[in-house]
């Protein structure tokens, strides 16, 4: 057996409960404030909106894009005006190559209504035919080219034959004017089907964040002392886990309101019987005032049970501060080497062991060559060892022996407790991890709550607790088994 040579025993800081909202009368539901249904509406449609960003930038892309397909549709559609008109030049001049047919009208200048012009001229400069009285230049460059005359721009395409020059022209006034119509008309489509669209994207953004108004809803209407799971039927996958998280939350939040309520309950029950006694010691004190060594026995009985008292209210204390940490995520959770642990809570009792001069330390079944760790709190596994340790030492008898070890067994981290006192009957071992139990024949005092604190640690960390008489010392065997997943 090897004994620790480490640094005196020290004292673990003082612990504090946890935490909760004052609790509800039941059924009784939250109030709102006046106005807070209006706050909660303007905030979510403030400037942090999902559903109003959603909408800016969706409607915002569908306008670009409409405004960009548009400006291209239409300028394809004047491309296609203008060589659908010259080609129309191109078919009437060609029609007139034979000549001009009979009974063609003469079509006045002022006839606004006609933007198209004829000119026909014979190899000799004469003008055979035309459409206005104000004539175009006689000599025209062939095929397609832009004029100006009487004041106005035309466009003119020419063609020349054996026997007479060909001119047909066109108001480019006009010509821009019938252009744009009809490009217009290729845009109106997407005039019409771009606010439709857009109150589609509407509908369906408020439709798909219609689950999340709800959850919204629900939760404003929950009481003070409602922390059930939500709901997250019909939530979008990018929510889900958000609610997830919140659902985590709430079960850590109703572990500690679990916790606060237990402690005071347990402390109105405990301490009722401690403060009792502590005032009738007092009054008693008063009364032997007289006599010093009366008097001496008093102060040193009250002292005793205001040390009773106060150990009570620390186990009280740690108690509700790990059952409120029960819910604590894995996140805060970290690598805890065993043997330091093992080492610092002996070094803690070490001195409670050589009051009663019992031989204390830590027996290394096998040799290890590697630190043992696991996933945990160090602190809160010191605490649990330290208890153990406590409780042991506690029940063991003047002289006697509590051994501590540590090993790996099949993949598992196993620390073992053992000593050699009168043991735990087997009828009581089911009930020695209730809170304030205490075997009827136990002589020592106690609070009854140092192994239902060991429970909920070791319940916390994924480990299981065993109970078993030691071959070994003839006393209390505990081994406490950390899982495959936890050991490193």
């Amino acid at each position: 057996m090897t004994r620790p040579t480490g640094p005196d025993a020290s004292t673990a800081p003082e612990p504090t409960p946890a935490r909760a909202a004052e609790p509800a009368s039941p059924g009784r539901r939250r109030s709102a404030p006046p106005g807070g249904s209006a706050i909660r509406e303007a905030t979510s449609v403030g400037a942090h909106s999902l559903r109003r960003r959603l909408l800016w930038f969706v409607l915002v892309a569908i306008l670009l894009a409409t405004v960009l397909q548009a400006v291209t549709a239409y300028r394809g559609a004047l491309k296609q005006a203008d060589a659908m008109f010259d080609d129309h030049l191109q078919q009437m001049a060609r029609s007139l190559r034979g000549g001009v047919p009979l009974g063609l009208p003469q079509v006045d200048e002022d006839d606004t209504g006609f933007d198209l012009y004829v000119q026909i001229w014979g190899q000799d400069g004469t003008q055979i035919f035309r459409s206005t009285h104000s004539a175009l230049p006689p000599r025209a460059v062939l095929g397609f080219s832009d004029v100006e005359a009487n004041g106005n721009r035309y466009r003119v395409y020419s063609l020349q034959t054996p026997v007479q020059t060909v001119q047909i022209a066109q108001n480019l006034s006009a010509r821009t004017a019938r252009a744009r119509t009809l490009a217009l008309r290729a845009v109106l489509p997407f005039a019409l089907l771009t606010p439709l669209l857009m109150l589609a994207v509407w509908w369906i953004i408020n439709r798909s964040l219609a689950p999340i108004e709800r959850a919204r809803r629900e939760l404003a209407r929950r009481a003070a002392d409602d922390f059930s799971p939500l709901a997250d039927s019909g939530l979008p996958d990018e929510v889900r886990p958000l609610v997830d998280e919140l659902n985590l939350l709430f079960g850590r939040v109703r572990s500690a309101f679990d916790a606060q309520k237990n402690f005071v309950a347990d402390a109105a029950h405990e301490l009722r019987s401690p403060l009792t006694a502590l005032k009738l010691q007092a009054q008693a004190l008063r009364r032997t005032e007289t006599d010093p060594a009366a008097h001496e026995a008093g102060v040193a009985r009250l002292n005793q049970g205001l040390d009773r008292t106060i150990r009570l209210v620390e186990q009280l204390l740690l108690l509700a501060r790990e059952e409120a940490g029960t819910g604590q995520t894995a996140s805060a959770a970290e690598s805890v080497d065993l043997q330091a642990v093992v080492k610092l809570a002996v070094a803690d009792v070490l001195p409670q062991a050589g009051h009663k001069n019992i031989d204390l330390g830590l027996a290394a079944k096998q040799p290890m060559a590697e630190a043992i760790t696991v996933s945990g709190q160090g602190e809160a596994l010191r605490i649990l060892l330290r208890n153990l340790l406590d409780n042991a030492v506690k029940y063991t008898p003047a002289g006697g022996q509590v051994d501590v070890s540590l090993q790996r067994q099949d993949g598992q981290a196993v620390l073992t407790v053992e000593d050699s006192g009168p043991g735990i009957a087997d009828a009581d071992r089911p009930r020695v991890f209730d809170r304030f139990f205490r075997a009827a024949e136990s002589l020592e005092a106690g609070s009854g709550l140092g192994l239902a604190i060991v429970k909920v640690i070791a319940d916390r960390h994924g480990a299981t607790l065993a109970l078993a008489r030691s071959e070994s010392l003839g006393g209390l065997r505990v081994d406490v088994r950390f899982p495959v997943a936890a050991a490193v």
